[in-house]
């Protein structure tokens, strides 16, 4: 399993380590990609260096690819056109997507990625969601979302069920006292 995880300047942390972390756990080979350059500067100010710049991945094939929320992160995020092409590539290869806090309603929904699927955001954000469902996480169809920094352990975790299965997610949950 090969997992794409896409930053910017501006990416939350929570979302973006929390994921990475979790699928790395669960054996998912997770690249962290970046359309701002190697060095990142997250959106609380926390600096991650990410493994590639998103160039270097544009033609890889991808189990899912990952976008964390935060502000200005995911308008950074969809300023790209490399991770545009990238994302309609795999919706239309029908391989799974998933987004977080933001993401959902400024990189997903303007592609028209969302117009079939049930799908949540961050608090005050649903009006860009077509088919908005008030829950901290949403599976539909081959989209996962989730509303934000609160919920990124439920998102990896649905992350993992739909790849690794429920065993796995129960194994991961148990090893981090996840209790839900």
């Amino acid at each position: 399993m090969h997992a794409l995880i896409v930053i910017a300047n501006g990416s939350e942390e929570i979302e973006t380590v929390t994921c990475q972390d979790l699928l790395v756990r669960a054996g998912i080979q997770v690249i962290l990609a970046s359309v701002s350059g190697r060095f990142v500067k997250m959106s609380r100010g926390l600096n991650l260096l990410a493994d590639c710049d998103i160039d270097d991945v544009k033609k890889q094939a991808f189990d899912i690819v990952i976008l964390p929320g935060g502000m200005p992160g995911a308008a950074n995020l969809q300023k790209s056109e490399v991770l545009k092409e990238l994302l309609l590539q795999q919706h239309s290869a029908g391989k799974w997507l998933a987004a977080i806090c933001a993401a959902p309603a400024v990189v997903l929904a303007p592609l028209g990625l969302l117009k079939d699927q049930k799908a949540t955001v961050f608090p005050g954000m649903e009006e860009a969601i077509p088919h908005y469902v008030d829950a901290p996480v949403v599976h539909s169809g081959n989209l996962i979302t989730a509303q934000g920094p609160a919920s990124a352990m439920a998102f990896a975790l649905q992350i993992i069920e739909q790849l690794r299965g429920t065993v796995v997610a129960k194994e991961i949950a148990a090893q981090i006292l996840y209790r839900p």
